[in-house]
C-alpha cells in the first residue's frame, strides 16, 4: 500500500509540474528594431489601420476575415490569463486549456528621414507577435507575427521573433520552459520558410492539400517546421541577421550561463588526455558544472563532456541552421556557439 501511494504521488508531482501557471506576467521585450508588450484589445484597431490582414492567404493560408477573427481571440486569451482566468471562465479559452500570450510591436523608426516617427498615426505600434498553443503537458508553443502591409520586409519579425523564443524556452521562473516551438506555412510562402530556417527552424511534417491556393486557384500543402530547446542558439539566430543580445530581455541570462559552460567544456575537451582518460577530480567539477547548468536533455549532456563528435572550431558545416539536409545526430547548440561566427558575412 505504501508502495501505491508513493506512486500515486509522484504521478500528482509530476502533473503539476506540468501545468502551467494559472496566471502570467507577460513580460516587455526589448529589440533593436523594435520592443514589446503585452497587447491590448485597443490594439486591435491599430491592425485594422496598418491593413495587417492584407495578403492573408498568401502569408497563413487563411482569407483576411478568418485570420482577423482568430487575432482578436488570440488577444482576448493573453489577457484573460493575465487576468488569472481560467480557459473555461474566459469565454475565449482553449477546451485542451492551452494558453496565449500576446505583444504588441513597436518601433520607433523614422525610415524617410522626414523627423516624424513612421508608426505615429498608429501609436508606434506596427503588428503583433504570439505564442500560441501554449501547451504545458507537451511544453511545446507555436509562434506567429503579423505585420501591417507597410511594415513587412523591413527585418522587424527577425528582431522580435528570436528575442520572444528565447523567453519561450528558457526555463521557469525566467521564462515559459518550452520544449518545442514551432511554425506552420504555406508551401507557396518561401520567404518565411527562409526567415525560419535562418532561425533554426527545421521542417519536420507536410499536410498535403491542406491550404486553398487562392492566387492559382488549386490547393496547397501546409509546412510545419520546429525547433527544440536542446538545437535553438538565441545568439546565432540573432547574429545571423546583424543584431545583438539584450541581456536585460528575459531568458537571455540563461542563454549566456549556458554558453559559458559550453565554453568550459570545450577548452577541457582540447586539453591533452581531456577526453577519455580525465581524473575523478576532473569528472567531480565537471559533474559539478552540469548540475549547476540549466536542465537539458541527458544524452546530449553526456556527449557534451566526454567530447563525443568534437570538430574543429574553425569547421562552419557543425552549424545545422540553413542546411539542405538536417543532421541525423542533434547537437546541442550550446556546444556550437562561438565557433567560427563571422557576423560581417553572416545574413547578407
Amino acid at each position: 500500500m505504501t508502495e501505491t501511494n508513493e506512486t500515486l504521488n509522484l504521478a500528482t508531482d509530476a502533473q503539476l509540474t506540468r501545468d502551467l501557471p494559472h496566471s502570467i506576467v507577460i513580460p516587455p521585450i526589448t529589440g533593436e528594431m523594435v520592443h514589446l508588450r503585452p497587447a491590448t484589445v485597443e490594439d486591435l484597431l491599430r491592425l485594422d489601420e496598418l491593413d495587417a490582414f492584407y495578403g492573408a492567404s498568401k502569408i497563413t493560408g487563411k482569407d483576411a476575415a478568418t485570420e482577423r477573427a482568430v487575432v482578436h481571440t488570440w488577444v482576448r486569451r493573453s489577457q484573460a490569463w493575465e487576468a488569472g482566468q481560467a480557459p473555461a471562465e474566459s469565454g475565449v479559452g482553449d477546451p485542451e486549456s492551452r494558453r496565449t500570450i500576446a505583444w504588441a510591436v513597436l518601433t520607433d523608426a523614422d525610415h524617410d528621414d522626414d523627423g516624424m516617427i513612421d508608426a505615429a498615426p498608429t501609436d508606434n505600434v506596427i503588428g503583433m507577435i504570439f505564442l500560441i498553443d501554449i501547451d504545458g503537458w507537451s511544453r511545446s508553443a507555436r509562434i506567429q507575427i503579423i505585420l501591417g502591409k507597410d511594415y513587412r520586409g523591413r527585418g522587424y519579425s527577425r528582431d522580435a521573433m528570436p528575442r520572444v523564443m528565447t523567453y519561450g524556452f528558457a526555463p521557469e521562473p525566467a521564462g515559459l520552459g518550452m520544449h518545442r516551438i514551432w511554425v506552420s506555412v504555406p508551401e507557396t510562402n518561401t520567404r518565411s520558410i527562409s526567415v525560419y530556417q535562418s532561425l533554426g527552424f527545421v521542417p519536420s511534417g507536410t499536410s498535403r492539400d491542406a491550404l486553398w491556393d487562392v492566387e492559382n486557384n488549386k490547393y496547397q500543402d501546409l509546412i510545419v517546421m520546429d525547433t527544440l530547446v536542446d538545437e535553438y542558439d538565441p545568439i546565432r539566430s540573432l547574429d545571423a541577421f546583424g543584431m545583438h543580445l539584450i541581456e536585460d530581455n528575459p531568458g537571455v541570462k540563461e542563454a549566456l550561463s549556458a554558453r559559458e559552460h559550453s565554453m568550459a567544456i570545450q577548452q577541457r575537451v582540447a586539453e591533452p588526455g581531456a577526453g577519455e582518460q580525465s581524473t575523478a577530480a576532473d569528472e567531480s567539477e565537471t559533474s559539478s558544472e552540469i548540475a549547476d547548468a540549466p536542465a537539458q536533455p541527458q544524452s546530449t549532456s553526456e556527449q557534451a563532456t566526454t567530447g563525443t563528435h568534437t570538430r574543429s572550431t574553425d569547421e562552419e558545416s557543425n552549424w545545422p541552421y540553413g542546411q539542405a539536409d538536417r543532421k541525423s545526430s542533434k547537437e546541442a547548440w550550446w556546444r556550437t556557439l562561438g565557433r567560427g561566427r563571422k557576423r560581417d558575412t553572416e545574413g547578407e
